[in-house]
Parts: structure tokens; sequence; C-alpha cells
């Protein structure tokens, strides 16, 4: 067998070495890889190389550890993430913690590398122009996108625009100024828009109005406290006594222009009534409708039990397909109930659940007995499609557990059973910690996240992957940007009158109030509207309300259902008729996590090696 594999790679290679006469052979392409020379030149080229730049949005925020458990939106329910060392204020240089890849200081400048490539070949095109022009609005528009994405996580970072060779004298940059950051983007944002116009909407890729509303965020944020130097001094001494505050925000000059800036840029997506999705009533839809409504929206049109019409408020998406096994299509498996055999990731703490108000707009109240007697009774029609709490409705039970939950009900609670005689069982819930079907991924925090799970019961959550695409510009995110500046402004009608039109859509009363009190008010909406989005990471810093928000301790909910007198339960279900129910907040066990505020968290540190590689790169405050 020796001699018989020596004589055929002798074969081989003499074949070989007759091939390599002939000159065809010799200058053959690799099948996989197109020459630069011939990408630039070939409309159908160019296209798929800036299709391959859209793959820096990742999964959006699907991954299975997503940013909401960062905040006072969710827990993350598995240790050793790295996100205690976010959320306890322990990142450092060394060890920054999780970041999900879409923020990656290396994978963001990969991309902006690849866009700098495609602007510099697309500004003298050798395709078609009107193509070309196509391509390069979007070229434009994923370098603002990637910066945005850098600032709003980092500050101020060294910005690139040209295509660095082999070669160059010194590859190292400094930081530039947060102005002069803004002020690429919004001029990459400009050149999008006037590229772009005309361009119809498709699944995935920018448009004219995407570029837009990238715009009226990076202005939304500029404007902010944050962002505002001689105001985030006087809240943060770490801030305050930072070298290099240009780095951070604006040192001067008059932030009422940014604000109004801010509403102009917002105004012009507001306009674009196309994407609004029942945003013309005058009055409050009922409250199935306004489940219907906000579920039609969270859907993004990729389920067949909402109404695909709600995809219109989408302006750009991450969009998903059942022929790639993406972690996008895994969104019900990662954070669904441990009952259906799903893993609980990203579980809904207290602090959110409190902040739905009541439908009829009263704030909730524990220390109000109704209140604490029934708390999943008339609330905001949006809690019950981004929250599953104790006794919702879900999907039907696997053949497994069918037989233990026909009435397809979570239960994360602790229940009597009896037989009416005086002897009862306690017994816990399926989707608790304690529970019969897996024991070891419940919710720690007695809820679980249901906003972008697809409720269509054909989808079982643990092996089928689900098409619900990710939110990266939503219309109704630009009317929030919106809503903002006229408060700063101190245009509270025109503020009202665009607000209530959200809460119209969902089922809920005008707001009413005018000055501070509608401020608040307002960040509460955008709180509930915009959860799980990705949002309150950056809102809670930017309006620098993090100590009050985000360093607080996480509540969890404790249910009880007592067996009322006399009755008889052998199979339990959630039922008011047959149980009294016991609610209490606790705080979580703080060896899970044992959340803490510290400035220097308002923004990520730059890590240790890229310091290392980049000299003039200097340091974030507080982690000098």
């Amino acid at each position: 067998m020796k001699f018989k594999f020596k004589l055929q790679y002798i074969s081989l290679a003499f074949v070989g070495l007759m091939a390599s006469c002939n000159d065809d052979f010799v200058s053959t392409r690799p099948l996989n890889e197109a020459p630069e020379e011939l990408v630039w030149t070939d409309a159908a080229l160019a296209q798929a190389f800036i299709y391959e730049i859209y793959n820096g949005f990742g999964v959006g925020g699907f991954e299975e550890q997503q940013m909401a458990s960062m905040t006072d939106e969710a827990l993350f329910t598995h240790p050793g993430r790295g996100i205690n060392t976010v959320t306890e204020s322990r990142s450092n240089a060394a060890d920054q913690g999780y970041i999900m890849g879409t923020y990656s200081y290396g994978n963001m400048y990969s991309r902006i590398r690849a866009t700098n490539v495609a602007i510099q070949k697309l500004r003298a095109p050798e395709i078609d122009k009107a193509k070309a022009d196509q391509l390069l609005g979007e070229a434009y528009f994923l370098r603002a996108y990637f910066y945005q994405q850098l600032l709003r996580f980092y500050g101020a970072v060294p910005l690139v625009t040209k295509v660095y060779q082999l070669g160059e004298a010194d590859y190292m940059k400094e930081r530039n100024t947060y102005e002069e950051c803004v002020n690429l983007i919004v001029s990459d944002c400009d050149s999008a828009t006037t590229l772009l116009t005309g361009v119809a909407k498709v699944n995935g890729r920018a448009n004219e109005v995407a570029a837009l509303a990238l715009k009226a965020r990076v202005l939304t944020y500029a404007a902010s406290d944050l962002h505002d130097i001689p105001t985030a001094k006087g809240k943060s001494a770490v801030i305050s006594g930072y070298g290099k505050p240009e780095f951070l925000g604006y040192l001067s000059g008059d932030r009422k222009a940014r604000w109004q800036k801010a509403k102009d840029a917002a105004k012009k997506v507001v306009d674009r009534a196309e994407y609004g999705y029942q945003m013309s009533l005058t009055a409050p839809a009922t409250a199935e409708e306004g489940k219907a409504n906000y579920l039609d929206i969270a859907m993004g049109g990729g389920s067949k039990v909402a109404n695909a019409d709600g995809k219109k408020d989408l302006i750009l998406g991450r969009f998903f397909v059942d022929l790639k096994d993406e972690r996008g299509g895994w969104v019900g498996r990662d954070n669904g109930p441990n009952g259906y055999h799903n893993w609980s990731g990203n579980s809904p703490i207290q602090l959110l659940v409190d902040d739905y108000e009541f439908r009829s707009g009263v704030k909730f109240d524990w220390n109000n007995p109704a209140h604490k007697a029934a708390p999943y009774t008339d609330r905001d029609p949006r809690f019950y499609v981004t929250i599953s709490a104790d006794g919702a409705g879900w999907k039907p039970r696997t053949e497994d557990v069918r037989n233990r939950d026909p009435f397809n009900q979570i239960q994360t609670g602790r229940y009597e059973i009896g037989n009416g005689s005086g002897t009862k069982t306690v017994v816990f819930g399926l989707d608790t910690r304690n529970s019969p079907i897996e024991d070891w991924n419940g919710s720690y925090t007695g809820y679980y996240y249901r906003k972008f799970v697809d409720p269509n019961p054909a989808i079982v959550d643990q092996n089928t992957r689900q098409q619900i695409p990710w939110p990266l510009l939503r219309y109704t995110e630009a009317v929030l940007n919106y809503v903002e500046a006229c408060i700063e402004l101190g245009e509270d009608a025109e503020a009202k009158t665009w607000l209530n039109k959200i809460r119209f859509r969902a089922g809920m009363p005008a707001i009413t109030e005018t000055g501070a009190a509608l401020k608040e008010r307002y960040r509460n909406e955008r709180r509930i509207e915009l959860a799980y989005e990705e949002h309150r990471f950056f809102d809670a810093r930017r309006w620098m309300i993090a100590p009050t928000t985000l360093g607080r301790k996480v509540t969890i909910m404790d249910v009880f259902g007592q067996l009322k007198p006399g009755k008889t339960v052998s199979l339990y279900k959630h039922d008011p008729a047959n149980y009294t129910y016991i609610y209490t907040v606790n705080t979580l066990n703080p060896g899970i996590e044992n959340r803490s505020w510290n400035d220097k968290m308002y923004f990520s540190s730059f890590h240790r090696d890229e310091i290392n590689r980049n000299t003039k790169l200097l340091q974030n405050p507080g982690y000098e």
C-alpha cells in the first residue's frame, strides 16, 4: 500500500508538471475570490462587495446575551459571560467585560476600512453611474452607521477616511474631537441621503430615509446632557476631572441650536408618513387593538400571526431567512421559558415591570393595596406583548409537558394544590428554577422575554428558527427623537401631539403634563416603547440618570398561589376563582449579580491592546 501511494503521488506530480506548461492553468484564479481590478469594473461584483459590508450589522441585537441585560430592563440568567463586569462597574482596560460584536472596536474599524475602499473606488466609477451612486450612497451610510456605533459607545474615536496601504510612515492616529466625529457622521448621512434619494425600500438595505433617521439619532445624542461638557461636568466628578473633555462632547456653543438641529433632522423623518403605522388615531385604541398594533410592529412582517403592515415602522432592519442557521433566528430558544425547554436568557426584571402604567395612565404603586393585589391586570397593552408574567397565556407546551399544563400558561410561582380537606402540597411552577421539566435554566426574576419572540404556535422555539427582523432604525424612534427635541426647546404642545399618537396606537390615554413633568413622562414612554432595542443602555447614559437607574439592584418577583377555603385543585391552573395570589418583590441575591454604578461607565474603555497598538489613543476617564 505504501508503494502504491508513492506511485500515485508521482503520477499526479507528473501530470501537474505537464499541466504547468499550460499558461491557462498557471493563470487560473481562485474560484472563491475576485481580484480587485475586476471588482470595481463589474456592477455585480461591486454590489457584492457592498453587501458584504452589511455583515457588520452582525445579527443586530439578537445575540444570546443582549444589551438589555446590562440595563434596568433585564438580567442575564447564565453566569460567566462578562455581563457582571459591566453591571457591577468592574470594567477596566484589561477586562472590559461583555461587548457585543456590533460595538467591538476592531470589528467596526474593519468594516470602516471596507467602506473607505468602496468610497474611494465609487467616486470615479468604472461601472454604470446610477448603479455606482446607489452603492456609494450605501457605503457612506454604512460608514456613518459604524462610526455612530463607536461614538455612542466610546465617545470620540480616530476618524479614518483613507485606505491605509503597506509601507505607510505611520499607522497610528489620535482621537478626533467628539464634535468632529458628529460632523463626519452627519456629512456622510447627508451624502447618503443625496445619493439614495428615490431608491426603493429593500429589506436590509439603506435608503435615504435610513440616512435621515441615523442623522436624527446622532444629533439627538449630540444635544444630550452627557455630551454638553459644562452640564456633564456639573453632574460627574469623573468627567469634570478628565483632561481631554473634547473627546466626550462639546466644550461650548449654543446648546439650543444643537437641539434645533436635532429637531429639524427628526422632522424630516417624521414627515415620511408612509413609514408610520397606525399613527393617525385621534383617540386611544382598545386594549386588544393596542396589543395587536405593538405586536405587528415587533414582528416586523416576519410572523404569520401578526399584520405584516406593521413592518412599515421598520426603516432599516436586519432580516433572517431559514436557509441560514443564524443566531437571530433563535430568539425564542435563547429567551423562552425553561418549562418549554428554552434557555431563559435575558429575563425582564421587576424595575421595568413597575414602569408600565395602568391602561388608565395611572402609575403603578406597590403601596396601593389594589395595585398590589392584581399587578398584571389592566396594564399598558404593550406590557403583555413585551413580557410574560405568571399566569400569562403562551404557546402549546411540548408533547412531554402537555399533560402537566394543558392550559398553556406561564408558571413562575409556587402554588398550593389540595383536595379541600385541609391537606395541601406546595408545588413549583413549570417555568421556575425548581421546575420538574428543567431546573437549571429558569428565570431568576419571575418573568420571561416575549417582545421579539414569534407567537405563532407552529414555531417551536426549542428547535425551529423564526424570521423576526431586528430593528436597526424605526420610524417610531425618529418620532420620539422629535418629541425629545421639542420638549428641550419648550415646544410642549407639539411634543404632546406626537407623543400621544404613539400612546393612542398602544391603547393608552393622552399625556397632559408640561415642563419637567412632561420630560419625565416622555422618558418613561421611550423606555416602554423601545424596550429591548438597545436604547436604554445609551439613553440612561446620555441623560445622565444611570446612577439612579442602571445602578439599582435587580428586583425580582415571588408569586405564591394560596388555595381559597374549600377549593379543590389537583392539577395547577392560574385561576383567581380558586386562588388568592400573593405578590412579593425581592432583591436579587447579590451572589448572582450585585449591580452598582461608577461614572467611568458612561463610556467604555479602550482595551489595553488597542492602546499598545496605537500609542496616540488616549484612554477614557476613570480608566487611566
